[in-house]
């Protein structure tokens, strides 16, 4: 009887199981992630759809109130450094992206809580972090919400959100340079120094505009060791810099001819710049 009883269990559930029918998520889960200096960000959150229904600053979503910035889940935000976010230090970690929606300027809220469904479990003793972000209004309705990045550079991107016929925004930085030059510091200390350490530490210098005699020394180790067509192109726009154009035709013009040879059309208009650049001085 009782094998009886645990058969017939077993087929109820497996029944019962196999009966549930797979449907598209009304909010579907959603992730974007955007490099920034040496960091990552990423957002993770459900994507919730306006299907006619009037949402921010209604009864949906009023105007005041805590919002989950989503659907389902709390929306998630990550950052993989310490960075600023809306010119605030935050520290590198996982966060709930928390909004409180008006109509002309949102706060935002980042909050240790990030397993929060919804924000019914709310602490403020988990925020982190809050700002301002200005509420716009969007010329074409968004059906569904979006984040996304824009105005991205090597070290700055803003953070966009945008919903029914609002848009925010809000900038996140990473400056890497003081990792960058503790890495240029640990590997010209080296036993060994090798060839493409030379070409980025002295790249970097001239990029960010410091102490060009010392890159104009690696650029010189450099192309002793990888005489080429780039390598001639760096140590000649470090000696133009430094105003030593004699230097730099010799190195641009070596530079040239390899690149003319290797049929390089990048370093052959990398190369020529500095030439042109030479003349006109």
């Amino acid at each position: 009887m009782k094998k009886i009883i645990l058969f017939l269990a077993v087929c109820t559930t497996f029944f019962s199981v196999s009966a549930q029918i797979a449907t598209p998520a009304a909010s579907p889960i959603a992730s974007i992630s955007q490099q920034i200096g040496l960091g990552k960000v990423s957002i993770s959150y459900s994507r919730p759809s306006l299907k006619g229904r009037t949402m921010l600053g209604a009864a949906n979503i009023p105007y005041g109130k805590l919002w989950r910035t989503g659907a389902n889940k709390v929306t998630a935000i990550e950052f993989s450094e310490d960075m600023t976010i809306a010119g605030k230090a935050i520290v590198k970690g996982k966060y709930a992206l928390i909004t409180i929606p008006e109509a002309t300027e949102w706060t935002v809220v980042l909050n240790k809580d990030t397993e929060q469904w919804g924000v019914y479990e709310y602490k403020e003793s988990n925020d982190v972090l809050r700002f301002k972000a200005k509420a716009t209004k969007n010329k074409v309705k968004t059906e569904t919400l979006t984040f996304d990045f824009a105005n991205t550079t090597s070290n700055t991107a803003t953070v966009t959100l945008a919903w029914e016929n609002t848009r925010i925004a809000f900038d996140v930085k990473h400056d890497p340079d003081a990792q960058i030059m503790a890495d240029i510091k640990a590997k010209m200390s080296a036993a060994e120094i090798k060839n493409d350490t030379y070409y980025d530490a002295a790249d970097y210098y001239f990029t960010t505009n410091r102490d060009l005699k010392q890159a104009l020394v690696w650029a010189t180790t450099m192309v002793e060791k990888d005489p080429q067509s780039w390598t001639y192109h760096l140590h000649a726009k470090i000696a133009a810099k430094l105003g030593q154009c004699d230097l730099a035709i010799i190195s641009a013009t070596k530079g040239l001819e390899m690149a003319e040879k290797e049929k390089d059309n990048a370093e052959i208009v990398s190369n020529k710049k500095v030439l042109e650049s030479c003349k006109k001085k």
